[in-house]
């Protein structure tokens, strides 16, 4: 009767420490399953460590999890994914729910992972028209609705200027990063970028 832990995050540059620290406060783990920079849109069985959880896990077991989404892509996926644990008579420890059981705990993770998965809409939505009023304030202004000067992550430095202070130094791409304080694939691309 194993304690296994799975983390998953969606993004290379995030770290699954926070949800480690959590789940190690209620008991000792005795085996780690972690998905990191695998996006939530990928259903519980295809992620690469989850899928070997499913092969490694036994009855008896119990599974720790951070919250629900980890077990999902959406409301269908993570109760599927519940179900195919409590069939293999493993419990599933929800932090902040506790262990979820037949019956009942499959009807508060179902509305769970529906409330969850709204929100994930709504967060879409409210994207999509942030970046629909941008575009539309840029081409009225020339400013977007929150006073860039452009859609996305301004540029590091001018293209032009990086190019035209390579050329009159004959400079190296390692010399011009390190003059512009910029990364040698973005000296790469700026110079790539010069007009024909």
């Amino acid at each position: 009767m194993a304690h296994i832990a799975y983390y998953r995050v969606s993004t290379s540059d995030q770290s699954v420490s926070a949800q480690k620290a959590a789940l190690a406060q209620g008991c000792s783990i005795d085996r780690e399953f972690m998905d990191e920079g695998i996006s939530g849109a990928v259903l519980a069985a295809n992620r690469p460590a989850f899928s070997a959880l499913l092969n490694y896990i036994r009855e008896g077991d119990t599974l720790h999890v951070y919250a629900v989404d980890r077990l999902g892509r959406d409301a269908i996926d993570v109760q599927s994914t519940i179900r195919t644990l409590l069939a293999k008579g493993v419990q599933v420890h929800v932090r902040g729910l506790g262990v979820i059981g037949k019956g009942v705990g499959e009807l508060i993770i179902a509305v769970l992972a529906q409330v969850a998965e709204m929100e994930r809409e709504r967060i879409r939505e409210r994207t999509a028209t942030g970046r629909e009023a941008a575009k539309a304030a840029l081409a009225a202004t020339g400013k977007t609705h929150r006073g860039k000067n452009s859609l996305g992550r301004p540029p590091a430095q001018d293209a032009a200027a990086v190019r035209a202070w390579r050329a009159e130094h004959c400079a190296t791409i390692r010399a011009t990063a390190n003059h512009f304080n910029l990364s040698h694939s973005t000296v790469k691309r700026y110079t790539a970028a010069a007009p024909a």
